[in-house]
């Protein structure tokens, strides 16, 4: 690995972890997390949850494992540039929707509708809750027992009240304090991946048309260099070509902005990133475009009247769901009818946000279904 900026994460000022293990050999401890988040079972069902559409409406559309990958990419990039801990870096990307429900927010609306009368529910709290007890590998202890500084990128937001619950992990929330600034700029490579795959997933679906998105300052910028640079290009390949430089565009911007807030506050060493203001930041016209085409997304793709039957579909299968295993939780699997001896409704909770889309299809369909077992 490249030498790391004296603000980076590193092995050497790691909090460490929850439950002390002997070092890992030829990797380093962020590897580590890396990899046990991949060879989780969380991970693998992300292949299976959505992002916009239902997994079953077809093939081309991401879902939270590509979006998930996707992210790491971009993140993994931006820390390379900025000479932080790549390996931490990518470890968060590829966790921070672990816990997320299937189909969607609008799943997590639902459950989180729910859970309002026991505690709430939240994806970044679920996430967190997955790598620290749901995951069951280990002899030694529930989770993936990952560092200190993975668990805290996972945990993008959190109430104060939340927070109290979560001890030091928990202390940024009431003190006002930030994360490393691999887990900063995580948090908004992910802004960058879902808003210009949404773009692409919402042309796909034939849901938004470019000559919408013509009225989009930062979509109708480099749409126009790719058919300057290329004056016959035309569908899929005039979308990738504008997505891409898109992406780019964001990303320059980011590490340049992010550069220089570092310079400007004379950081020298992590405490110091955490006890400064968010340093992560793209500069004031590039957060302006950006918050345009969220906007533009929201309205135009999010809000589509094709997009809400979907989600309120998935809304009802969710809340369906919860019923019937609030009314008779002898119809939940076995390892979750020992959980909910202690807590009936989080079991539950934690057993429909573990479902994939087709999962969750199935389950209410062998539930409500006549006819069905």
């Amino acid at each position: 690995m490249a030498e790391l900026a004296p603000y980076a994460v590193s092995e050497s000022n790691s909090r460490g972890r929850q439950h002390p293990e002997q070092g890992p050999i030829a990797r380093s401890e962020y590897q580590r997390d890396r990899d046990r988040v991949v060879h989780s079972t969380a991970f693998r069902r992300l292949e299976y949850k959505t992002q916009v559409f239902v997994n079953h409406e077809g093939d081309l559309f991401r879902t939270r494992l590509t979006h998930s990958i996707e992210v790491a990419q971009i993140a993994r990039t931006l820390a390379r540039a900025m000479s932080l801990n790549e390996d931490l870096t990518e470890a968060i990307a590829l966790s921070h929707d672990l816990g997320h429900t299937p189909f969607g927010h609008a799943g997590q609306d639902a459950l989180n509708a729910c859970m309002r009368e026991h505690g709430g529910f939240e994806h970044n709290l679920q996430s967190l809750r997955t790598v620290d007890l749901l995951e069951e590998r280990y002899g030694a202890f529930d989770g993936l027992n990952l560092t200190y500084e993975t668990r805290e990128g996972i945990l993008k937001h959190c109430a104060r009240k939340k927070a109290r619950d979560l001890g030091e992990l928990g202390r940024r929330f009431i003190e006002g304090t930030q994360p490393s600034l691999e887990a900063q700029l995580c948090n908004l490579a992910d802004e960058i991946g879902y808003n210009n795959h949404d773009v692409d997933d919402g042309l796909r679906s034939g849901l938004i048309e470019m000559e919408q998105l013509d009225e989009v300052g930062i979509w109708a910028r480099h749409v126009a260099i790719v058919r300057n640079a290329y004056p016959q290009i035309a569908g899929r390949r005039l979308i990738h070509e504008t997505v891409r430089r898109m992406i780019n565009s964001l990303a320059v911007d980011l590490i340049e902005e992010t550069s220089r807030n570092i310079r400007e506050s004379g950081i020298t060493a992590l405490e110091e990133v955490r006890k400064a203001a968010a340093l992560a930041a793209f500069s004031v016209g590039m957060h302006a475009e950006h918050k345009e085409l969220k906007h533009f997304l929201r309205v135009n793709l999010y809000q589509h009247f094709q997009v809400l039957r979907m989600t309120n579909k998935a809304r009802r299968i969710i809340t369906d769901l919860f019923g019937a295993f609030m009314e008779d939780p002898r119809l939940l699997p076995p390892q979750y009818v020992k959980m909910a001896i202690a807590d009936k409704p989080r079991a539950i909770a934690d057993y429909v946000a573990g479902m994939t889309d087709r999962y969750a299809i199935r389950e209410h369909r062998r539930l409500f279904a006549v006819g069905e077992i």
